[in-house]
């Protein structure tokens, strides 16, 4: 059965994309057919991923808007195994409509639902907690929360928790917390090590023993429109995104 993990946090600027990306990556790699759903009206992880402006349409609006899959939503990327549906900045404007939609806090899910014949679905979701991220939570099986290591990490955690919580007792009763992974950790910084302590005393297991180091080609990748796994394989930034997949993959056996 497909898995369909959201990757969320509504904090901007904690690594979320360039996890989704990068975790997408990693897991098509091995050959796990993944599609990535680019839930961000930023639209960077279908920049990160080398997809063009004008290669984007029928994008994630046009489903949302239209509240139907259309195969041709589907891009292949320059990875095998790893497709993405895109977004554009138009998908700023659905959370206006969306209101006003019945039954739409189901739209995305009902949409997904039609999707067949992937190992993974991983949704990158907006930096807020609005309609759209609602509508990725109840899509999903699980979540990753990626976790900057700064000292306001925690800040605001408790909300996206209490969010998860919510949707769980009303609207999807399996969703969990699938991990969460700490990133642009700087082991030269001592506040880094204090904050994974501190994470890790809240949340135990649910931390990932990986954790995703500050680097320079992770920040550079983007840029080339290429994940930093294709752009860096050899980099310490790839090296933890591979970790982190393989910790993703022994959880679900």
């Amino acid at each position: 059965m497909t898995k369909i993990i959201a990757i969320a946090n509504q904090k901007g600027g904690v690594g979320k994309t360039t996890t989704a990306i990068n975790l997408a990556t990693a897991m098509a790699a091995i050959e796990k057919k993944i599609l990535l759903i680019d839930a961000d009206p930023q639209s960077n992880a279908s920049t990160g991923l080398g997809l063009l402006e004008e290669d984007r349409n029928p994008s994630l609006y046009n489903l949302l808007t239209d509240k139907k899959f259309n195969p041709n939503s589907i891009k292949e990327t320059k990875i095998p195994y790893l497709n993405i549906i895109a977004s554009t900045i138009d998908l700023a404007a659905s959370e206006i409509e969306l209101a006003e939609m019945d039954d739409r806090e189901n739209i995305m899910k009902n949409i997904l639902n039609k999707i067949a014949g992937y190992d993974y679905l991983f949704i990158d979701c907006p930096p807020a907690l609005g309609l759209l991220t609602i509508n990725s939570l109840v899509a999903s099986d699980s979540v990753i929360i990626p976790l900057q290591c700064e000292f306001f990490a925690l800040e605001g955690l408790s909300s996206l928790i209490s969010t998860i919580e919510t949707i769980k007792s009303t609207l999807n009763p399996q969703i969990q917390i699938e991990g969460i992974v700490l990133t642009m950790y700087d082991k030269r910084n001592s506040l880094s090590a204090l904050v994974e302590e501190d994470v890790r005393g809240h949340f135990g297991k649910k931390v990932y023993k990986t954790v995703i180091p500050r680097n320079v080609r992770i920040s550079e990748a983007p840029s080339h429109g290429k994940p930093v796994l294709i752009y860096d394989t050899s980099c310490v930034g790839s090296v933890a995104y591979i970790g982190l997949a393989k910790e993703v993959i022994f959880n679900q056996e």
